[in-house]
């Protein structure tokens, strides 16, 4: 039973390991950061997979996990991230490396990102994954209309913070 639930976490993390790259991606500045957060990440998720109930979908349970993760260490956190022992699951995962290449104006937005709170950070995360207000809401344990109002806020502060 355990090398089936070890077996499944595995597969659904490897196919879904994007998620996490973004999710570092915006709460960390460096590639070391975000090989910290990524590890933690996947702990968490480990730990928590066991309750995992299937009443959202998997990708859906990640969001959320990972970033309340990240959100937890980062509020935590002064200058570095501490992290488990990841190694007894390392040899299990096959972890593709994250294309670090983007395109000038995504540098921008990361950078504009990176100045918001971090349940702003959150809604824009989400919103750039293309999902809809009412998974958002699911994700972040807010009303639909909350997370409408505020993503309108974030679009206006992120249009300040790019256009001064």
């Amino acid at each position: 039973m355990k090398k089936e639930l070890e077996h499944s976490f595995v597969e659904k993390l490897e196919k879904n390991q994007n998620i996490v790259h973004k999710v570092c991606r915006i709460y960390t500045n460096n590639q070391e950061a975000h090989n910290d957060l990524f590890q933690e990440i996947t702990i968490q998720l480990w730990k928590a997979y066991p309750k995992f109930r299937g009443d959202s979908k998997f990708s859906t349970w990640m969001y959320r996990v990972g970033l309340n993760t990240a959100i937890t260490l980062y509020r935590k956190r002064k200058r570095s991230i501490t992290t488990e022992d990841f190694s007894a699951f390392q040899y299990k995962i096959k972890s593709e490396p994250y294309d670090d290449t983007e395109e000038e104006q995504l540098k921008l937005l990361y950078k504009a990102v990176h100045q918001l709170n971090d349940i702003e950070k959150a809604l824009v995360f989400l919103y750039l994954e293309d999902k809809n207000y009412k998974e958002i809401s699911e994700t972040l344990g807010i009303t639909e209309v909350n997370a409408r109002v505020k993503m309108n806020r974030v679009k206006t502060k992120l249009r300040t913070i790019l256009n001064p």
